[in-house]
């Protein structure tokens, strides 16, 4: 009722409006409220306000409460300050503890998945090594084997695989699937190292295998040889899977959930570095454990000590990669200062199928050239890597000797990829697209050559290697490893940067489309179009030595086209990319800049609410209370 009788004050205001006194209003800076000002604060109140006692429900609601107004002229007004006693303020929270720059809560959650990431890169070496030298070097196989392996096995276990993972991901936690799926893998490398590998000769079916291949022929060697070391192509998948299943699922999975898109930008690319720390430790592990056989006397099968030796260190290792993830979910996240990851919807990628997608490929000339590179790696990479392993077992026939040699190559490895992606940066800034797109291609062919004439024509330059300590054999090996160690460097540092900024000229649609058009065609199509190629030549021709002159030809010839899609992809994506920068800029000069006008006179009202409770506003005009204009 105090509100009512208020409005005898100023007739012409109706009581859902309330009283307002006009202030006048000073633009100043901001500053503290003055004495002067402080001493003027009960003559701008009604009587009635002045002479109530301020109850709990005003304390509440702003009772008597006055903010402070300021311009640029420089005074202080008075029209709403504020009573810090009435409303008291939550203790500021302290800054969190800081490490190098980074907070404490963050290194809680970055170091362990540092370790996991190590620990999880560390065994997959050790595998990728180990899983070769058991397929290549066994009694009755060859790397004839892996084309076939790769297509008839590694290919409908993944897709097996992947349909179960997706079947439990719906009944089992988070937490349930992890443990899942990785205690299985290693249950099976223990199994492997201690029970299975010592019990090869009983479990595999030799004489079945000699009789099919008799009926067969040679040029079944490769399909044979899955039935003859069926324990050994097991592995050889499992290792596949670990890389593909432990690491971009489950690892990349879990960091992806507990990390903020502030800590991946920051931390993410130091994992790409760490892992080829791990590459390097790793490879010297494989080459200490592949040169104990030096050490042992006659009668000791030195490889399957080795085996057990590595195999340990993987269980181990598979066990500290729980222990960590246990400790991370039960002792990290449940703490409250821990900053939350950014769970955000994501665009809907749009899923072509094989017919639209080839729609899409056919469509755009410059989706047709982008499509063209990831294809030609993939081939590339294939048809070079099975044919050097091929040399690599006649050069080192001892499973202990083929394995020291991967131990060395996966270290070098290592080393040449942590300086790649160093040295990325440096060239795209420096030479652009183009050229870092036509690196990897250069690099590919004139090494390709190298290997591929070794080969076929090595014959004549082996005086000329023998005062170098060579044979024509040794050193096709040589230069198949540093066409493998580049061509896997260059994948990390150059070309998947290169396919990605691809995708940027593009407009929305063409953008998603085509990237889902190469996912669906041009990724499985890399990756087995080699083996089938290899496939195919083996049947025809017996082996993948007489193959090797017609496999040449075929790199030579994809090679070439990748050299010309780059090319061709380097003008669209320039051109492109000026058009961008010109459309950024016409609209930036289209654009005026904002004019800073002098605002205009302002008046600040005290208004008394029917609920008895005191605010200011702000209006344009007194006699147009509804142009308020708060300013901020």
């Amino acid at each position: 009722m105090e509100s009512l009788a208020l409005l005898s004050a100023k007739p012409g205001l109706s009581p859902r409006t309330g009283l307002r006194l006009p202030l006048p209003r000073l633009r100043a800076p901001r500053a503290s409220l003055s004495p002067a000002c402080s001493s003027r604060l009960p003559a701008l109140q009604s009587p009635l306000l002045a002479s109530r006692v301020p109850s709990s429900q005003d304390a509440i609601l702003g009772y008597g409460l006055l903010k402070r107004r300021t311009s640029s002229r420089g005074g202080v007004s008075c029209s709403a300050a504020a009573a810090p006693a009435a409303v008291p303020q939550p203790p500021a929270q302290p800054e969190a503890k800081k490490f190098l720059g980074v907070g404490l809560p963050t290194l809680k959650k970055i170091i362990p998945l540092g370790l996991m990431f190590f620990c999880i890169l560390f065994n997959y070496t050790i595998l990728r090594d180990t899983k070769d030298v058991l397929v290549v070097t066994a009694k009755g196989s060859s790397a004839e084997i892996i084309p076939f392996l790769k297509t008839w096995v590694n290919l409908p276990m993944a897709i097996g695989f992947m349909l179960v993972y997706s079947k439990l991901s719906d009944v089992l936690s988070r937490e349930a699937l992890f443990y899942t799926v990785i205690f299985p893998f290693i249950a099976f490398f223990g199994l492997f190292g201690f029970v299975l590998y010592p019990l090869r000769d009983v479990i595999h079916p030799t004489g079945l295998a000699d009789k099919l291949l008799a009926a067969l022929g040679p040029s079944f060697l490769g399909p044979v040889a899955i039935l003859r070391i069926w324990s050994f192509c097991l592995f050889y998948v499992m290792a596949e899977l670990w890389g593909s299943v432990v690491v971009s699922v489950l690892f990349w999975g879990f960091a992806n959930q507990i990390t903020t898109v502030d800590e991946a930008k920051e931390f993410y690319p130091l994992f790409g570095l760490g892992a080829n720390i791990a590459l390097i430790f790793s490879g010297r592990t494989v080459k200490y454990f592949s040169n104990l056989r030096k050490t042992m006397g006659p009668g000791i099968d030195g490889w399957e000590v080795s085996l057990k030796g590595m195999m340990g260190i993987v269980v181990l290792l598979g066990l500290v990669i729980t222990s960590i993830y246990w400790g991370v979910n039960k002792l990290v996240l449940n703490d409250p200062s821990l900053p939350k990851s950014d769970h955000r919807k994501k665009k809907n990628k749009p899923k072509l199928s094989m017919k639209e997608s080839m729609k899409v490929l056919v469509s755009s000339k410059y989706v047709r050239d982008l499509a063209t590179l990831v294809v030609a790696y993939g081939i590339s990479i294939n048809l070079v890597e099975v044919t050097w392993k091929s040399k690599l077992k006649a050069q080192f026939p001892s499973p202990n000797e083929y394995s020291s040699f991967m131990g060395d190559f996966s270290t070098a490895t290592g080393i040449a990829t942590f300086t790649m992606m160093l040295l990325g940066r440096i060239i795209f800034q420096k030479f652009g697209w183009g050229v870092a797109a036509m690196i990897t291609p250069t690099v590919l062919l004139l090494t390709g050559v190298g290997f591929f004439s070794l080969i076929l024509f090595g014959q004549p330059l082996t005086p000329m290697l023998a005062t170098m300590g060579m044979t024509p054999l040794l050193a096709a090996v040589y230069v198949g490893a540093l066409q493998n160690i580049f061509s896997k460097s260059a994948k990390y540092s150059l070309f998947d940067p290169c396919k990605e900024m691809a995708y940027i000229p593009l407009d929305g649609d063409m953008k998603l489309k085509g990237k889902a058009a190469i996912d669906v065609v041009c990724n499985p199509l890399g990756k087995s179009g080699g083996a089938l190629i290899q496939q195919f030549l083996i049947l025809i021709f017996g082996s993948l030595a007489n193959s090797t002159p017609y496999l040449g030809g075929i790199l030579l010839i994809i090679v070439l086209a990748w050299l010309r899609a780059a090319s061709s992809l380097d003008k669209q994506f320039s051109s492109l990319a000026k058009e961008d920068l010109r459309k950024e800029k016409s609209a930036k000069e289209t654009v005026e800049p904002p004019l800073l006008k002098e605002p205009e006179a302002a008046t600040d009202i005290l208004v008394e609410h029917t609920n008895g409770t005191v605010a200011s506003e702000t209006t344009g005009t007194e006699s147009s209370p509804s142009n308020s204009s708060p300013i901020q």
